[in-house]
């Protein structure tokens, strides 16, 4: 195995776009040569990612076409990283220059939003990478040797870039200086037992940075399941019950009216007879608020048709209240939410730019 990257970082010497016989013989090293050696250490890697032997899966690239400037082979679990634009894997990435090889845990650039792929910038890739590492904590103190910046020295591609933004921690390994297989082989297995940490971070996470919040994915799921649609895609995290959905709505309708008593407005809470939440009066003043608490950085809740019809008529007297990054305790029955972060909007002039259509109800003009 140390020979094959050693060949592959001597090949990256000679890159072209253009499909030489050199960057022929690349691609077989890291499409076959490379992944078969891979596929050899199936078992081991099962039993450090938690998984059957069958759902572990390896795959390389090195462009299709055209030749990429930064190949790469990767570990991955199919059901959590389809392709390499979604979930967190485990790949090796080859300097442009061939003087090093990287094996990073790594992330895709692009997230399910319920109906589509959008890419992710590297703001957004920055934060999943800080929730990420504090998960490894106690494994990476383990190890002094593992970097958490990568520099694969890309003059060509863009694609670089984003591999190197979405490094979470990485062995470094130099072209001149490669280890022996049986030493390759230990770091992956190391690196696999990362891979399942954040995995089982995924599993029980509210929210990951970056990630479409859970409502909104559940109300795009809901109007694909009631169209007929089939859909395509990924899933994304956990789902939330009755009862933490619950848990949310009580505390964030909580919070609201505590913010708004300690400006002097009583409240009264409508929501069970209304298409809002809080009706509130000060002296001649009254306004009325919708409120929307979520585990998300709270850029977007689900509305209604109706919540929208009606606090467009009650503009300007009107207000929204999100209380976002709320803690979901799923340790005590019925769950507790606490903390979040209140934010208010008021007047809230709600924009056509800002909604985004969920689904439709068609009037067929024959059969109406």
């Amino acid at each position: 195995m140390d020979e094959t990257l050693r060949e592959i970082l001597d090949l990256q010497k000679c890159w072209t776009a253009d499909n030489t016989e050199a960057m022929r013989r690349r691609g077989v090293l890291i499409r076959r040569t490379l992944a078969e050696h891979l596929r050899e250490h199936t078992a081991a890697l099962a039993e450090e990612l938690k998984v059957p032997e069958t759902d572990v899966g390896v795959e390389g690239r090195d462009g299709t076409g055209r030749k990429t400037e930064i190949p790469w082979t990767r570990v991955h679990l199919p059901a959590r990283s389809p392709s390499a634009t979604t979930g967190w894997y485990l790949v090796y990435l080859f300097s442009a220059a061939g003087d090093r090889v990287y094996l990073s845990l790594n992330q895709g650039t692009t997230r399910w939003t319920g109906s589509a792929f959008a890419s992710r910038g590297h703001g957004e890739i920055a934060k999943r990478v800080e929730w990420a590492r504090p998960l490894l904590k106690e494994r990476l103190s383990e190890r002094d040797d593992l970097v958490e910046f990568i520099d694969l020295r890309s003059v060509k591609s863009k694609l670089g870039d984003g591999y190197e933004a979405g490094n979470v921690v990485a062995v470094e390994y130099e072209r001149s200086a490669l280890p022996p297989e049986s030493v390759l082989i230990e770091d992956l297995l190391f690196m696999a037992g990362l891979l399942s940490e954040v995995h089982r971070g995924e599993d029980t996470a509210d929210h990951i940075p970056g990630d479409t919040a859970v409502e909104v994915l559940e109300a795009e799921e809901a109007a694909a399941r009631t169209a007929g649609r089939r859909r395509s895609g990924t899933g994304q995290g956990r789902r939330m019950s009755a009862a933490e959905r619950k848990a949310l709505e009580d505390h964030s309708v909580g919070r609201a009216t505590a913010h708004f008593e300690a400006e002097g407005w009583s409240v009264e809470d409508v929501g069970a007879k209304e298409p809002y939440d809080l009706l509130l009066t000060r002296g001649d003043e009254r306004l009325h608020v919708e409120v929307k608490g979520t585990t998300s950085e709270g850029a977007q809740v689900i509305l209604t048709r109706a919540e929208v019809e009606k606090q467009r008529e009650f503009a300007p007297h009107n207000a929204l209240v999100v209380v976002h990054s709320i803690e979901l305790d799923r340790t005590v029955s019925p769950p507790e939410a606490k903390g979040g972060v209140l934010h208010c909007t008021s007047p809230w002039e709600i924009r056509e730019q800002h909604l985004k259509v969920v689904s439709y109800v068609y009037h067929h003009p024959d059969l109406s």
